[in-house]
């Protein structure tokens, strides 16, 4: 693990994205509320809520942090059959909150995948990327 004691704490902030593509009819069902398991969205929100407050057991070299802010959201891609995850982590800490949000964003996608397999197997979760950081001595940083 990396030593940050020296490090300033400052204000930080990581937003992550994934997406999960699917049949049109899993994608309906989800929207529609029609999934056996429950609610599928409200139940994977709090799984990537979660797993951003542990991303540092998952992760052997992953930092604990003191996390104060937590929101995972979905948005429906009709035309190409996919929900985009986006998963928003902020901290007051000395190093950053990336794996936090790219744990968040996977972990929303695989809870979707659990609760619709039964109806769409074929799911693919895909493109899990950082979209933008700030905070620390690397400053802001933007995918192009």
């Amino acid at each position: 693990m990396v030593d940050v004691s020296e490090k300033s704490e400052t204000a930080r902030e990581a937003i992550a994205r994934a997406t999960l593509t699917m049949e049109a009819k899993t994608l309906q069902a989800i929207k529609a509320g029609q999934i056996a398991k429950g609610d599928v969205l409200g139940v994977a929100r709090v799984a990537g809520i979660m797993a951003a407050k542990r991303a540092h057991e998952l992760i052997p070299l992953c930092h604990p942090l003191r996390i104060t802010k937590i929101d995972v959201t979905f948005e429906f891609q009709d035309a190409r059959s996919a929900i985009e995850i986006e998963a928003r982590v902020r901290a007051l800490d000395k190093t950053g909150v990336e794996m936090e949000a790219l744990t968040a964003a996977a972990v929303a996608g695989l809870t979707v995948y659990d609760m619709a397999k039964a109806i769409d197997r074929a799911m693919v979760l895909t493109d899990l990327r950082l979209i933008e950081k700030s905070g620390g001595k690397s400053g802001h940083w933007v995918r192009s």
